[in-house]
């Protein structure tokens, strides 16, 4: 077979891929040749970083790696951001790209599509990039890719293949089966030293990131074991369960939280980064650890990163938390769920003026769409969200308000996360500002006929920019952005939309969605503040 059937056939039946992202391009065709036939489905975004973000929804909401076809050198910079976004959240995503010719690679002759280097170009925003050179080399490069999602942080990986090897004959391997690939387990001194200091510990705090939502079971099991109060990452929402009385949710910003982890004479912090997208939201750098820090993590340099460290364990996060689990086999008595409960009740959220306006929001959404996955953009509801809704599992909720926090993400990540768990309902929560970035993959929904409730927060521009730009004393310039008509624009797709202005509205209108296609709901954001300033005294604290 050729190197390029090879290629599809490896993904297919090597590593279970089922679905593929991609534009075609006059140097991708000799991929596409008998992928109709492979049973592997092929998605067309209507731009490249479209494709990456739907590439990473799928990964994000499956735990399989999202995986994207794309053409030389405007593909690649066209979808460096989404890769991008991917890195900063530890994303398996495999980009694979067509490259010029082997005897014109670097040559700049003006080739088509040609940049100096798209290795180059990409390597800091990928995991690892590599060029094929010789099509027999295909499978070890494919390995590669796997192994840093399967055994190590995960991440995009890109691999570029000459277009001249595409229809280089090569010999099939033997056999289909991928290797088998396990993850580092800790050290049995080291969580030995760690289950010690917990156990003495009398305000232990356990903080858990992304790196443990393959573990959900194991990791409410550890907390209860260590009756600890616990804080999880955005990217770790919903691993506790819903409602659990040890969880403090993804608040590390604010200052009741923040007393608590300073307060805390012992923390175990699990698969997170400690970075600033999840505990410094407010940017004064003031999340403060004086306790003694125990964290664990899959990247040894991650360990000595942002706050101080006493015990570093270089692990798998399930691997880890089964071993912890084997040192407490009868819970202890922290009064974790007392100091959680004061803290729950000092943060008082649904009572927050910033947060208040969008607890009907989350209820009425969570009313109609049930176990829904929660996909955001950079927009106040996901903000809100961020800190008020709890979730009965993990992958159930992510956005781009951290790490990379970059614009478009939220509607074709959504869709990549519907591909992924078609049973499911997905929530894409856009603004009106970021969604203009990937408006086109309205498109792409239609035509995929995806079942995503996309609801659009008007708010006439960049309005936490303006907000900023005002605290700042600096006048508001390039924020107050010109909007199309949403409900034209997007019945022009052919997706059905509809406008709504307060929370009975928007649950009129979800009971009437379709269940064959994208539903667009329109929230003028000042109709809908003023809707619940009239009607304060009914908001509730939220489930």
């Amino acid at each position: 077979m050729t190197c390029a059937e090879l290629l599809i056939r490896l993904l297919r039946d090597r590593y279970g891929v089922d679905t593929l992202f991609g534009i075609p391009g006059v140097h991708t065709v000799e991929l596409y040749r008998g992928l109709q036939e492979s049973g592997v489905r092929h998605v067309t975004p209507r731009h490249e970083q479209g494709a990456g973000f739907m590439a990473d929804g799928y990964a994000r909401a499956t735990g399989r790696p999202g995986v994207c076809l794309i053409i030389t050198g405007p593909g690649m910079t066209n979808i460096a951001t989404a890769m991008g976004q991917a890195l900063a959240d530890s994303v398996p995503m495999l980009v694979i790209s067509s490259v010029n010719r082997r005897d014109t690679l670097g040559r700049g002759q003006g080739r088509l599509h040609e940049l100096e280097s798209q290795q180059r170009l990409v390597a800091g925003v990928a995991r690892f990039s590599h060029t094929l050179l010789d099509p027999a080399g295909l499978p070890e490069t494919l390995a590669r890719a796997f192994a840093v999602f399967q055994g190590q942080r995960p991440g995009p990986v890109h691999i570029e293949i000459p277009i001249d090897l595409f229809d280089a004959h090569v010999t099939p391997p033997g056999e289909w089966s991928a290797p088998m690939i396990h993850p580092a387990s800790p050290d049995p001194t080291g969580i030995a030293q760690a289950a010690q200091w917990l156990h003495h510990a009398e305000r232990p705090l356990v903080l858990l990131g992304g790196g443990c939502v393959n573990a959900p079971d194991t990791a409410r099991e550890l907390v209860t074991r260590l009756d600890a109060p616990t804080a999880t990452t955005i990217n770790a929402k919903g691993l506790l369960g819903e409602a659990h009385p040890l969880d403090l949710g993804a608040n590390t910003g604010l200052a009741a939280v923040r007393r608590l982890a300073s307060e805390a004479d012992v923390i175990l912090a699990i698969g997170t980064e400690l970075g600033e997208t999840d505990y410094d939201v407010v940017f004064d750098d003031g999340f403060e650890l004086t306790g003694r820090l125990i964290r664990i993590d899959l990247d040894a340099q991650q360990l000595v990163r942002n706050q101080a460290l006493s015990l570093g364990l270089i692990s798998d996060a399930a691997q880890a938390l089964t071993r912890l689990l084997e040192h407490f086999p009868v819970p202890l008595d922290k009064q974790g769920a007392a100091r959680t409960s004061m803290t729950r009740d000092a943060l008082n959220l649904a009572h927050d003026p910033a947060l208040s306006p969008f607890v009907p929001l989350c209820d009425t959404l969570r009313h109609a769409l049930p176990n829904a996955i929660w996909v955001g953009d950079s927009t106040a509801p996901v903000y809100a969200a961020n800190h008020l809704l709890s979730l009965p599992a993990p992958r159930h909720f992510f956005n781009a308000s951290t790490g990379y926090g970059t614009l478009g993400y939220g509607l074709p990540a959504a869709l990549g996360a519907q591909l992924g768990q078609p049973a499911l309902p997905v929530i894409a929560l856009v603004g009106d500002g970021g969604v203009m970035f990937t408006l086109s993959e309205l498109a792409t929904a239609v035509e995929a006929q995806l079942p995503v409730v996309i609801l659009l927060w008007h708010n006439k521009g960049y309005e936490e920019i303006r907000r900023y730009m005002d605290e700042h004393g600096v006048e508001p310039l390039g924020v107050d952005i010109r909007a199309p008509d949403f409900i034209t624009v997007a019945k022009g797709f052919g997706c059905l939309a509809t406008r709504v202005d307060s929370p009975p509205e928007l649950a009129e209108a979800l009971a009437s969605r379709p269940g064959d296609g994208p539903f667009l709901i329109e929230v003028d954001a000042g109709a809908w503040m003023a809707w619940c300033q009239g009607n304060a005294s009914t908001i509730e604290e939220p489930a």
